[in-house]
């Protein structure tokens, strides 16, 4: 296991719909990390997206869980090694249910500075950006 990985904990509705979603985006399920209240999907090797039925989500806090089909509490932004693989995982997600965001304005102003990205709604709302960026010294 890496030294520094990422977990996002995020409450879902229907733990099947969402297993579903993700793996239809590529990404796989830990099955050593699964169970009737959450389930791993695992990102990279870096990056892991715990999705956790509200009942089991409230174990980790005694706020309120957020409505993010009503507002936007955080952006997920993942970077991709091309602009054809942000397309790609967009059109993965959408086609596995996920609403697509468009913001033209957004667009040109990324477009300026070299980079290009795409965001969706997973079935639950969260907010989701897949980018690329075009930087001197980048890989």
């Amino acid at each position: 296991m890496a030294s520094k990985m990422i977990f996002i904990n995020l409450p879902v509705e229907d733990l099947e719909r969402s297993k579903s979603f993700y793996e239809a985006l590529g990404w796989k399920i830990n099955p050593d990390f699964t169970d009737e209240n959450a389930a791993c999907v695992v990102v990279d090797d870096n990056i892991c997206i715990m999705l956790l039925t509200h009942h089991h989500f409230e174990v980790f806090t005694s706020r309120p869980i957020a409505d993010t089909r009503a507002a936007t509490g955080s952006i997920y932004a993942l970077s991709l090694g091309s602009a054809a693989e942000v397309e790609t995982l967009i059109e993965a997600a959408k086609a596995a249910g996920a609403t697509e965001e468009i913001s033209e304005d957004k667009r040109a102003q990324e477009e300026a500075v070299g980079m290009f990205s795409r965001a969706f709604l997973d079935p639950d709302g969260h907010h989701w950006e897949a980018f690329w960026m075009d930087y001197p010294g980048g890989n």
